[in-house]
């Protein structure tokens, strides 16, 4: 077979000696054109093409480019070296704004390439096709210190005992290793070789691997040109150490014998009695019913390019036939490098692989022997189910569905408090809800109410004017728009208010009405809408509104509503007009200057005035006479224009005004075509009613829908606590951390694609799609950004990435992550597919995303694969979501501070909290420290748990006859490692790592509560000044600035100690989980001393981890 991957071509000439090293980003070589040839491998064939996936290359490939000469007009790809990440990329420029949505313009970037060798190679779905690739050989690039590279050639001898490279100035005997001196092999950057060099950050984590081997622990350090060689080797080598020459015989194969009868057997279904062989279509539509998302052209041409391979005439298909093309279109790489990491050296899974790959990966907590079974035999297609096994395929199947999604279930239903302020929640919100098109010219049709409310929106707009025959009707006033009548609004309101979620739904009346029809209105809600209407008056005593709760199946009406000391029949208020304020707009079109909207009065009969209870519309002054006047039943509208300057220049202000108010932000007049603002610009400021244009879809409207996907779909999110807060410091546009808030590392990992449909509108193009994916984090400014993969070449069945980002969230409770799905070749269109999803639904490990079209419609079969980890995670999530930070301390330690009001007596408070707070940050990050050493000594990546460093040692700990020179005793709360024998120094440093994370395990869990309640003693007892601040403050002498500079010092205080008080909280939490990983992870490899007795029982599991290395500078060989 060709050599996956590329191999061949020498390193640069004159190493040691003879040949100079090369830097990492030297130019690959030269890119092979072929004439006849395309890069997925499709041949001249009838006329036509017919995909050949095992087409093979003669030569050496060298993992170079190949440039398909129907894409030579666009200006060939720019060279660079695979096993580069991406941040080295000169051709990647960043977007100017992550808030242009890809389906208005072609973003400005060079382009970028692939250099995945998979899609031309034969599917690697086993140890054999590893291990003949191995053979075969590849080009590396073994990394020495002080940023050396150097381009090598390796191979693994026939006879499966030696790994050689070439060349280099040893002789040939001695350029090897023994692959029975090989201690482990590791994948990613973690190696003391790999951390020193001055190149780390150019280098890719998923295609570096390293090889342990020789009694001195001595490393070699390797690039792979693509991910999947790297996987090829890491397996490989993996399965050669754990069976030695005998590898093949040992994994002849349970799993293509489970596959065989798998597909023997639905063959049989579909041949007929006596026959050898079935008709084409029929095979076609027995591959398509096992994997909906192939194409059945794909399956025809796929069985036709086999059979014209064996010379063979008629079209009929085979059982052999039948499973070679499943064998090819089926088979995913990428997943079964992933099982093997889990199977102990298996090709299948067994209920204990599967349980520790439930626990250690996917975050699932208690997870039992028989979840694991239920899972096999949920799954499991073949007869596997019947003896406890997962298959490669069964694998895929449950990796595909709704079990591992991205989305965590949890949040499928309501799981939030809903007994908060309304103030407190986010609100699901709808401008001019009758529009289905733009704003000026658009029809208006009571099926913009339906879409809404089916979508969970609580908040539509009724612009309600005089019709005809004494009729009300609702459209945009001064505008072309047309015409429904109120009354068939009111009814489908009363049909739909509660279909998707039954907590309170606010009519936004925007009141034009004439007296006369006014009372028609009325008439018509109390009928039609009857107890429905919440119209109890507005309990003065209390400082804020209601719960959702307390308001299930309610209407709230929010127009404006006559002063108590009016006693007439009917008074006058100011109007609202937004439809006037965009006509004006229109008229003045390419004016500079803002149009001033005249405020008039209209007159509001006192039964509509009546029908408002906690929702009265007021104009907005400024805030500090909405903090010294407003109610907090009333509620104010802002213009976007006018909403964005206050989030700009009076953030803290809007912040702590929406504590206790609500606040509606309307979309500019300017807005004629229906777009829609960023409700993210809002929500920073805590603005809970951002309407948005239902019927525009978009970046905004995917914004909009994921956010409110978080709480069961109702319509209400709550907001984070540091916004609820009375006292707390809050800035909505930092570009930094936030006081008391740990920051999270999010580490994703796009691994693959599967079924991409091509763009909409690109349909000159044909079926080529080359796909690429964009990152992006939403949130506040500190949080947003974004990252992109390379492109994938004319690949939309199943595009390999293999591409790592990190990211870190400073306010996970305001974040939103969104993968965008593009074309990098097309013809008008770039937008593929896209899924946006709150960072708090995020589910770690292992997971498949269904895309969505432009519209917010589920895109069949289309997926992304990905993988997810959080560190460094603080309250609200799970505790088996990941543990604590990966970040390296600083050399000097920075403690939280305390800010000085210049008031004594508050002052004095203040500093009693100084010390317990640096406790608590001791505790904390020496605590975190520990476990980042010990995590590197083990080898592993960052984003690993203690459950997988665990895992990692368990085989390095195996002596003579399998019987463990390192037991755990986990008679204690802390389990503690003891020796049985003598050990390498490497591995007692890591025996002294571990103590190490023992003993600030039980400092932290022994001194946390002593120090919490130190904390929180010196809040409560500060606030016991805040009612009077003003005032102590007056006394001290300060004025204005600095008594407004208090008062903000204050506050900063408080949220410090609370924040700092969650934290020690979190943190011993997340240590009290480290604790049972470990327990768990010695149990289930037989590390317990007290299974060591039983030889059988203390076996630990084949580990596909890493043993610490004692790095060795050799020269370049």
């Amino acid at each position: 077979m060709a050599e996956p991957g590329g191999g061949g071509g020498g390193g640069n000439v004159g190493e040691g000696g003879d040949s100079v090293p090369s830097p990492l980003h030297s130019a690959l070589g030269k890119l092979t054109l072929k004439a006849n040839e395309d890069e997925k491998g499709n041949v001249e064939r009838n006329g036509g093409t017919c995909n050949t996936d095992n087409t093979s290359c003669s030569g050496v490939s060298n993992g170079d480019c190949v440039i398909v000469d129907a894409k030579e007009d666009r200006g060939s790809a720019q060279p660079e070296s695979p096993g580069m990440d991406k941040g080295s990329k000169q051709g990647l420029p960043r977007r100017s704004s992550i808030i242009k949505d890809g389906t208005k313009q072609k973003r400005e970037r060079k382009k970028t390439v692939s250099f995945s060798s998979m899609p031309t190679e034969k599917k690697i779905s086993s140890a054999s096709d590893c291990i003949n690739a191995m053979v075969e050989g590849s080009e590396l690039k073994k990394v020495r210190s002080i940023s050396r590279i150097y381009h090598r050639y390796f191979l693994l001898d026939a006879d499966m005992q030696s790994l050689r490279w070439e060349p280099s100035k040893k002789d040939s005997e001695k350029a090897k290793i023994d692959i029975k001196s090989v201690k482990e092999v590791r994948n990613g950057k973690n190696t003391d070789i790999f951390r020193s060099n001055g190149i780390y950050d150019q280098i890719s984590e998923d295609c570096a691997f390293s090889i342990i081997y020789s009694d001195n622990y001595e490393s070699l350090d390797l690039v792979a040109n693509s991910a999947d060689v790297a996987n090829i080797w890491v397996t490989g080598l993996r399965y050669l150490i754990s069976y030695g020459k005998h590898t093949l015989d040992m994994i002849e194969s349970f799993h293509d014998n489970m596959r065989t009868s798998w597909l023997s057997d639905i063959f049989r279904e579909v041949v007929e009695a006596n026959a050898e062989e079935i008709p084409l279509c029929k095979a076609v539509q027995s591959i398509k019913n096992l994997n909906p998302g192939l194409k059945n052209l794909k399956i025809e041409l796929k069985f036709k390019e086999l059979q014209k391979a064996k010379d063979k005439v008629n079209t009929d298909v085979s059982k052999d036939e039948f499973i070679e093309v499943f064998h090819e279109l089926c088979t995913r790489p990428e997943i079964y490098f992933l099982l093997v990491q889990f199977s102990s050296n298996k090709e299948y899974l067994d209920t204990k692989d599967l349980m520790m790959f439930l626990e250690a990966e996917q975050g699932v907590a208690h997870v039992t022997e028989e979840i694991s079974l239920d899972i096999i035999k949920k799954y499991e297609p073949s007869i596997g189910k019947e003896k406890g096994c997962l298959s490669l395929d069964g694998f895929t199947n449950y990796l595909m569905s709704a079990d591992c999604c991205i989305f965590d279930p949890e949040h499928k239903k309501v799981c939030q408090d809903m007994t908060q302020s309304l103030s407190h929640y986010y609100i699901n919100s709808s401008h001019n809800t009758y529009l289905i098109e733009d704003q000026f010219r658009g029809p208006s049709d009571i099926t913009g109410y339906i879409r809404a409310l089916k979508m969970g929106c609580r908040s539509v707009e009724l612009d309600v004017w005089d019709g005809p025959d004494n009729e009300p009707v609702i459209y945009t006033g001064h505008t072309m728009t047309s015409q429904i009548v109120f009354r068939s609004v009111i009814d489908i309101v009363n049909k739909y208010a509660f279909h998707a979620s039954e907590y309170p739904l606010i009519l936004c009346l925007e009141n034009h009405c004439s007296i006369k029809q006014q009372k028609v209105m009325v008439q018509h809600m109390k009928k039609i809408l009857g107890d429905k209407l919440y119209i109890s008056p507005p309990n003065a005593e209390e400082s804020y509104l209601p719960s959702p709760d307390s308001l299930k199946g309610k209407l709230l009406v929010k127009t404006k509503k006559l002063s108590p000391d009016c006693s007439g029949v009917e008074g006058d208020v100011t109007d609202e007009d937004e439809g006037l304020e965009m006509s004006q707009r229109v008229g003045k079109e390419g004016e500079e200057q803002q149009s001033v909207v005249t405020v008039k009065r209209i007159p509001l009969s006192k039964e509509l005035s009546d029908l408002v209870s906690i929702c009265k519309s007021v104009q907005f002054t400024d805030f500090q006479s909405s903090f010294q006047n407003q109610k907090h039943w009333e509620i104010c509208s802002f213009n976007e224009v006018v909403a964005s300057k206050y989030a700009n220049e009076n953030a803290g202000d809007f912040v702590n005004y929406n504590k206790r108010f609500l606040s509606r932000i309307f979309p500019s007049p300017m807005r004629i075509d229906s777009s829609n603002m960023n409700p993210q610009d809002f929500w920073k400021c805590g603005c809970q009613i951002v309407a948005m244009n239902f019927q525009t879809p978009g970046l905004m409207m995917d914004l909009n829908i994921g956010w409110f996907r978080q709480n069961g779909n109702c319509g209400y999110v709550l907001r984070p606590a540091i916004m609820r807060e009375e006292v707390s410091f809050f800035s909505a546009n930092t570009k930094d951390s936030v006081p008391g808030v740990s920051p999270q590392l999010l580490h994703i990992k796009i691994i693959s694609g599967q079924n991409f449909p091509k763009p909409k509108g690109s349909g000159s193009k044909g079926d080529v799609v080359d796909p690429y994916v964009y990152v992006e984090i939403h949130g506040i400014p500190a949080d947003c950004a974004e990252q992109r993969t390379k492109t994938v070449q004319q690949n939309g069945d199943n595009p390999i990435f293999d591409e790592s980002f990190e990211f870190q969230v400073n306010l996970p409770e305001l974040t939103m992550v969104r993968f965008v799905v593009l074309d990098d070749d097309y013809i008008g269109d770039e937008f593929i597919g896209q899924y946006t999803i709150p960072f708090e639904c995020l589910q770690p490990g292992y997971r498949h995303i269904p895309l969505q079209s432009l519209t917010g419609d589920i895109l069949t079969h289309a997926s992304l694969f990905v993988h997810v980890a959080i560190t460094n995670r603080r309250g609200g999530g799970k505790p088996h979501k990941r543990g604590l930070s990966v970040r390296k301390a600083k050399k000097s330690r920075d403690y939280a501070s305390m800010r000085t009001l210049w008031i004594k007596s508050i002052d004095d408070v203040f500093k009693t909290a100084i010390q317990p707070i640096r406790e608590a940050t001791d505790l904390r990050e020496n605590m975190q420290n520990a476990v980042v050493s010990f995590k590197e000594l083990c080898g592993l990546s960052p984003v690993a748990n203690l459950m997988q460093c665990i895992m990692a040692l368990s085989t390095r700990l195996a002596g003579p006859e399998n019987t463990p020179v390192v037991v755990m005793n986990l008679n204690d709360q802390y389990p503690t490692m003891e020796l049985q024998g003598s050990v390498p120094e490497v591995m007692k440093r890591i025996l002294t790592a571990y103590d190490l994370i023992i003993q600030s395990s039980k400092a932290l869990i022994e001194n946390s509560d002593g120090v919490y309640e130190k904390i929180v003693q010196c809040q409560k007892t500060a606030m016991e000044f805040h009612e009077n601040l003003n005032a102590i403050g007056a006394k001290e002498g300060l004025k204005e600035r600095k008594m407004i500079k208090a008062v903000e010092s204050f506050t900063w205080n408080i949220t410090i100690l609370k924040g700092q008080a969650d934290l020690l909280k979190y943190a011993k939490t997340e240590t009290m989980e480290n604790l049972k990983q470990i327990h768990y992870a010695a149990l289930s490899c037989g590390l317990n001393k007290s299974s060591t007795g039983n030889t059988e029982a203390a076996k630990p599991r084949r580990s596909l981890e890493v043993i610490p290395e004692k790095s060795s500078d050799e020269t370049g060989d």
